[in-house]
């Protein structure tokens, strides 16, 4: 039998009825899913320094366990000294198992290492059920040497899932074992 990640397994087997159950569905076919999370990171200093983007993107590949890449700007800012085509951030896009592999860790490991850690908050939905989450520090996560960071930096991270509503993807978050804010 092929590897399963442990909350893909879980997905399948239990969080699938229960949102079901739960929206009133009356095809499966119909529950919500996680489809992708893209990891980015803005590096604005990288104008002046170019070792930075290499750093993000060392930083983003062993934190998702997929190589990272870099990300180009779009158009020439003169108050920024920014030409179009120069690297200002890192992303890394993550489907299938190590998607649910790295939800697993988030949730797991690396959410309870936030200083005064409550929740993450309920208020980063889009409309459209999507929801995004903003880190301040990426030493939460277990894979980062802190004595090899140069400088502490957030970086966003987007979960893209098939729900209409803001309420479908909150569920399906909440049962994947996102912890949100009692508010």
């Amino acid at each position: 039998m092929s590897y399963q990640a442990r909350l893909k397994k879980e997905f399948n087997e239990r969080i699938v009825t229960a949102l079901k159950e739960e929206l009133g569905y009356a095809n499966t076919m119909q529950v919500p899913k996680l489809q992708k999370i893209v990891i980015s990171r803005g590096v604005g200093a990288a104008v002046a320094d170019k070792k930075l983007i290499e750093h993000a993107v060392d930083e983003l590949t062993l934190i998702s366990g997929q190589k990272a890449i870099a990300t180009m700007s779009k158009k020439d800012v003169a108050a920024f000294k920014l030409r179009k085509g120069m690297p200002i951030g890192a992303k890394v896009t993550l489907r299938g198992a190590r998607m649910y592999e790295f939800l697993d860790r988030l949730v797991t490991t690396a959410l309870p290492r936030v200083r005064d850690f409550q929740g993450v908050k309920a208020t980063g939905f889009d409309g459209r059920g999507n929801y995004n989450l903003g880190i301040t520090e990426q030493i939460i996560f277990p894979e980062i040497d802190i004595d090899k960071v140069n400088k502490i930096s957030g970086m966003d991270i987007s979960f893209v899932t098939s729900a209409q509503t803001d309420k479908e993807a909150k569920s399906l978050l909440s049962e994947l074992g996102l912890p949100f804010k009692n508010s």
